[in-house]
């Protein structure tokens, strides 16, 4: 039986790698350490209640809620595997 360009396990393949690309984001972006009193980036005070629901936290809500909508213009899309991206 021809396959063409793929292996039987190519499409799992491509999903594994995009879980597991999606898991190695998400480990590197949560917080560690104590949390801290103080914004990193504008200085305004984080409320304790802040910093008990989110352990190691660092940004204040309105900054946080910043650096979430540049995260949101990532895609996801995995283009290891991607026809389009071997033909470019």
């Amino acid at each position: 039986m021809a396959t063409g360009w793929t292996g039987d396990g190519a499409v799992q393949d491509q999903i594994d790698a995009t879980v597991a690309d999606a898991i190695k984001r998400a480990r590197s972006a949560a917080s560690r350490g104590p949390s801290l009193k103080r914004c990193e980036e504008c200085d305004a005070p984080i409320p304790e209640a802040r910093r008990k629901a989110v352990p190691g936290v660092r940004l204040c809500v309105a900054c946080q809620s910043e650096h979430d909508k540049a995260d949101a213009a990532f895609s996801g899309y995995n283009r290891r595997g991607s026809k389009d991206s071997q033909l470019r």
